[in-house]
Parts: C-alpha cells; structure tokens; sequence
C-alpha cells in the first residue's frame, strides 16, 4: 500500500519527500525536476510504541512504515501526454492514495508555472488532467460493454448504466470518488475499473514559516473549494520542515518547534494522515526481545493479522491471545494483565482493532 505525492511542478513535492523519508530526492527551482517516481519507506510516529518500549524494555524496536512515492509535477495537457503526462498518470496509477501538494504561499523567489500563487485554481488544473484521463478509460470500456448490452446480456447492461453515470459526472468536473453508489456498484463495476479519481485523497497545503501554526488565507481557500469532498487537508511549512530534518540533535529539533509554537512536525501528522488514507492500522507484538508494530487493513481478522507475521502464522492459525493497549499500560505487563483475566483469547472470526497487542498460537 503506497501514497503518492502530486502537484504541479515546483510546488515542494519533492523537498517534502525529502523530509518524510531523508532519501534526499533532487529538489530545485525549475519545473519538471523529478523525473523518474522516488519511493520512501516512512516511519509512523506513534506514541503507542514509546510507552510499550518503556514497559517492555526490548533489545529492539520497529514502528509501522509506509510506502510514500514522489511524483513527477504535472501540467495542463497532461491528459494528452503533455509535459511527462502519461508518465505522470502511468505512476499515480500504480498508488493507493494521493497527497496532493498545493502551494500556499508567496515567494517571488519561488517561480510559478503559471506566474501566479492560486492553490484552488492549481487544484482544479490537476483534477482536470486527472478526470480527464478517466473519461478516456470509461470511454474505452464503454465501446465493449455496448456491445454486449446490445446482444441482451443483463450483466454488461447493469455496467452500462454505471459506466454512463461516471461518463456524465465527469464531464462535470466530478471525480469519480465523489459520485453516489452503492457499496454493491462501486465494488462490482467501479474499483475493478481502477479510476485514477476514485483514488482516496489528503490535500497539503504547503504554507510558509508565519503560516505553520494556524495556516493562512490560501488555506482556507482550499477548505472552502474541498468541503464538499470526502477530502481531508492539512497545512505544514516545508522548507521549515526541511530544516527541521537538517538537525541532527533531538533537543535542537524539539527546542526549533517550541520556538515555532509546535509539538511535533507537521510531517509526522502528514504521515498518519496518510496511513489512515490507505484505511490502515497498527497492531503490536510485545516481548523483550522485539516490540513491533504491525501494519493492517481496518477490518482485519485475527488470522489475517498473523499473516502479515508469516504466511505460515496464517495457514496454522489456532488462536491470538490479545490485549487492549489501554489494559496493557495499566496493568504495565502481559503477566499482570492475565492475572487480571484481561487478556482475551480470540479465534478466527475476530476483528483486530487498532492497538490490539497479540500473540499468536499456530501450528503448521
């Protein structure tokens, strides 16, 4: 599972690839810079792990990660193999999620594609080129499934009234993940369909330094445009960002975010955001010689979990022994919480819920 960072170009894409995963992509100020898709594999921040470390005392610890991919910016025509568009639109293809980067401030230092800072209007040119590109597939499949609605086939029919719908709310600026289905339709005729719209989406307002606290203008332009979208935006200043991840020591760090009136990075909040984009969650195996976090779907079953352990923890599933985090911070250990009778022993219908910390019993 991987989100994917778009925008036009020179908008911070890239210097905010950089601050999530330090893999140092190229960043510069001309447009078309990345070429070729960078993917970083990100650290989630979670509180979670630290108080389980405090408790357990492991000789080692590993957080959830998740995949981010840099994208080449976009531009008008994209749709039509402007620029690097059918590169563009081959990548973002390929991901889960999109972060989609908006320029939300001034720099006449900074340039512009289109010698302007207008984040809403940046917005509307990416989703253009992108439902664009989704016309043509609907298009395509229609040709086919008008065929065989023609010959009285009930099942290309049923698609055809779908595929018509997508075609018309397209072609009034309506993204595909905005269009009203039933969980039958869009699971039957519209993921199979891969739309590159229906895709789930995170806008980032990229705001500079006076902006990182509470956002600006720009930002609540971007709020108001998106407010009737199944959308979530969030503000953070890049190239503070960036400097940020330039320091090596964890106290200059903190002491940099205090002087800004922060907690944390806006990047670690940019991270969970992503996480939770791509429907995914954490759950935990504790012991002194690891304490992990573990990467799921939401809707996970207790086998599933122990899947993702080994294929083989799956296959021989007999049971998962699990306990609530809050129970497991309370009680400060796995012996205490089944003194407890807290400790819950689950079978292969169980839904693991986030935090969960479990051990599996299997045998192969």
């Amino acid at each position: 599972m991987k989100a994917g960072i778009v925008g036009l170009p020179n908008v911070g894409k890239s210097t905010l690839f950089n601050c999530l995963s330090n893999a140092k992509a190229q960043s510069a100020n001309f447009p078309f810079c990345t070429i070729e898709p960078n993917i970083g594999v990100v650290n989630v921040p979670d509180s979670r792990l630290v108080k389980l470390e405090e408790l357990v005392n492991p000789e080692r610890v590993l957080p959830a990660t998740v995949e981010i991919v840099d994208i080449a910016g976009l531009v008008k025509g994209a749709s039509k193999g402007e620029g690097l568009g059918n590169q563009f639109l081959g990548n973002i293809r390929e991901t889960d999620a999109i972060l989609h980067v908006l320029r939300c401030f001034d720099d006449d230092n900074i340039v512009h594609v289109d010698e302007s800072v207008d984040p809403v209007r940046d917005k509307e040119t990416i989703d253009i080129e992108l439902q664009l590109k989704d016309l043509d597939t609907t298009d395509k499949k229609l040709d086919k499934v008008k065929r065989a609605s023609r010959t009285g086939n009930k099942e290309a029919q049923a698609e055809e009234v779908i595929l018509l719908k997508v075609k018309s709310s397209l072609e009034q600026g309506i993204s595909v993940r905005a269009i009203d289905f039933t969980e039958k339709e869009r699971e039957e005729y519209v993921r199979p369909m891969q739309f590159i719209t229906d895709k789930p989406v995170m806008y980032v307002c990229n705001v500079d330094e006076a902006g990182a606290k509470a956002g600006n203008a720009y930002v609540d332009k971007v709020r108001e445009a998106v407010k009737d979208e199944n959308a979530e935006v969030i503000f953070l200043a890049v190239g503070m960002e960036a400097d940020i991840t330039e320091l090596d020591d964890f106290e200059e760090r903190q002491m940099f975010l205090e002087d800004m009136g922060l907690q944390e990075p806006g990047s670690a909040k940019l991270i969970r955001g992503a996480y939770k984009l791509l429907d995914l969650q954490t759950y935990f195996t504790a012991g002194v010689k690891e304490v992990r976090a573990w990467t799921i779907p939401i809707g996970a079953t207790a086998p599933q979990a122990a899947g993702v352990i080994h294929t083989d923890f799956e296959k021989g599933f007999i049971r998962a022994e699990v306990i609530g985090y809050d129970n497991y911070v309370q009680y400060g250990s796995e012996a205490k919480v089944k003194e407890a009778g807290k400790m819950g022993v689950e079978g292969k219908e169980y839904v693991v819920k986030d935090g969960d910390v479990m051990h599996f019993r299997f045998n192969v």
